[in-house]
């Protein structure tokens, strides 16, 4: 069979509607270019004769490894270390210090990091901690970062960055726990160590309802790629998530009070924040 990688207007909407069943992201008529080079990509790399064959691969086949291969390429992973890095230190000099007024000693502390990209954000977050949180000794503190890529992962988990990845780092902090190589630099083992990386869908109840009891969520920059109703659909399971009194940070551009009212606003000297209310005693 001829190989045909016309995608047409009506593909374009059918595709981005299925993506957005799953996964809550929404592609705007914007990236049309972006969504067809990459669909076109896989088409050729599965052998399929063209959209329509391969559309239905993923609806109706055993393609699994396939979906999240096209995931992978079809999510956009930007970041560096230090970025907006004033919500490092309200966790480190605000939210960290109400937390443990009271949480009962031996309970470890849990901070979960959707989306992970490549790993910089969860590092950061490892590094203020040692840096500059003098409590660390006396508390157990848990890191997860989370993210439907698996490529990316499995990216983070190695903890090799080029030059602009680390740019923004002080110097210090980049001798200390980086290690040059050719080019790249690569985070330390203990830091690789103190991170657990995981794949999970957000907009997936179910794999969702696996994360519960965490103390601060940072889920930056993500929800400006999902539409009203998958941004609700966030909240509600950013709040499951959470314990009572426990924080979420949003990116900078982004505000929980125009998508939920389940949280509260919390204005600390560093940042503006979102707080789970503590249950009724």
């Amino acid at each position: 069979m001829m190989l045909d990688t016309t995608i047409s207007a009506d593909d374009f909407q059918r595709f981005r509607e299925y993506f957005y069943r799953k996964t809550g992201i929404q592609f705007e008529p914007s990236k049309r270019y972006f969504v067809d080079k990459r669909l076109v990509e896989r088409i050729q790399a599965t052998g399929c004769t063209g959209f329509p064959d391969y559309f239905a691969m993923l609806r109706f086949g055993a393609a699994g490894r396939e979906w999240q291969q096209l995931v992978n390429d079809m999510t956009v992973n930007e970041t560096y270390f230090m970025r907006e890095d004033y919500q490092f230190g309200c966790l480190v000099q605000s939210l960290l210090p109400e937390l443990v007024k009271t949480k009962p000693r031996g309970e470890p502390l849990r901070i979960w990091v959707m989306p992970s990209s490549s790993g910089e954000e969860a590092y950061t977050i490892a590094m203020f901690l040692l840096e500059r949180w003098p409590q660390l000794a006396h508390w157990d503190v848990e890191i997860v970062s989370s993210d439907i890529d698996t490529r990316i992962l499995h990216r983070a988990q190695e903890g090799l960055y080029g030059k602009r990845a680390v740019q923004h780092l002080p110097a210090a902090w980049l001798q200390k726990y980086f290690t040059r190589e050719g080019e790249e630099w690569r985070i330390s083992s203990a830091l690789r160590d103190a991170v657990a990386f995981t794949r999970v869908n957000l907009n997936d109840r179910a794999e969702v309802a696996a994360y519960r009891d965490f103390d601060v969520v940072f889920c930056r920059n993500l929800l400006i790629y999902f539409d009203d109703a998958s941004r609700r659909q966030a909240a509600e399971s950013f709040y499951d998530v959470l314990r009572p009194g426990g924080f979420i940070c949003l990116g900078h551009s982004e505000s929980m009070s125009r998508i939920s009212a389940l949280f509260k606003i919390r204005k600390f000297p560093q940042a503006i924040v979102y707080q789970k209310p503590q249950e009724e005693q």
